[in-house]
């Protein structure tokens, strides 16, 4: 199959919860979630073992839902990486050199060209450094700059279109100053920031829940995105259980879910 025979397409980003590994039964509870939420294109980020990716896709082509992954190795346990249905090609991936500061605790950028119908994009996922302290906000501010400048550097070579997703452990309204390295030269549009109705992505076992996932397109070029379809997947209510028994069982984040059209050609 060579096209992709749809107008549009959703694109979600998830946090799979997988610090301390993923076992059997989550995989089987997240394998049930994704067939719930059906898009096209899924990142995910905490992907421990890097196995865990090929665990999902045969989990899902048993329910006859067909998947290609992407994931490269990280420094650490914690890996980024991407799943996405037949049809739709992922080239020239690659992890962006010094976006984890050259420590192996923290995780570089994945970059993968990629292109569903007509759209062809840049995409970049993101799992940034963790925590809410000051030297972790400076962490991510140094995190944010590599992968800002290299968007920059993007942007003046090309009209291509980027999406940039992924957990960015960042707080809309807190981290002002990771949101503006991250967009490079006021690069991009952070949708996750205004184009979302729900506030929270982080389910915490106590207290108020946190938006710390994040979803962009650069400014110029991405016309193809819907606006108003950006929305947290409630796939705790769609499995019909609770929140908690979510976080428990399956992650305790929800992925994000955005549709962009796909019919025609795109500014790259």
């Amino acid at each position: 199959m060579n096209t992709f025979q749809h107008t549009t397409a959703r694109i979600a980003a998830w946090n799979l919860a997988g610090y301390d590994g993923i076992p059997d039964e989550r995989l089987d509870s997240q394998a049930e979630g994704l067939a719930m939420l059906d898009a096209e294109i899924v990142v995910f980020v905490e992907i421990n073992p890097i196995t865990a990716l090929d665990g999902l896709r045969s989990r899902l082509a048993a329910k006859g839902i067909d998947y290609d992954g992407v994931v490269l190795q990280q420094n650490n346990k914690l890996n980024i990486g991407v799943m996405f249905k037949n049809g739709i090609t992922a080239t020239n991936p690659f992890l962006l050199d010094g976006s984890d500061l050259n420590k192996d605790r923290l995780r570089r950028a994945l970059v993968v060209d990629m292109k569903v119908g007509k759209f062809d994009f840049k995409l970049i996922a993101v799992h940034l450094k963790s925590s809410r302290g000051a030297g972790d906000q400076e962490t991510r501010d140094r995190q944010a700059e590599v992968i800002g400048d290299f968007i920059t550097g993007l942007q003046a070579q090309s009209r291509e279109d980027i999406i940039l997703c992924g957990d960015f452990n960042m707080i809309p309204g807190q981290d002002v100053s990771n949101f503006h390295h991250l967009g490079g030269a006021d690069l991009m549009d952070f949708l996750s920031s205004w184009d979302l109705q729900e506030r929270f992505s982080h389910i915490l076992p106590k207290g108020r829940a946190n938006l710390l996932d994040g979803f962009a397109i650069n400014r110029r070029f991405s016309g193809e995105y819907l606006r108003g379809s950006l929305q947290l997947f409630p796939m705790h209510w769609c499995m019909d259980i609770g929140r908690e028994t979510f976080r428990k069982t399956v992650s305790d984040h929800l992925p994000f879910v955005a549709s962009f059209r796909i019919d025609k050609q795109s500014g790259g």
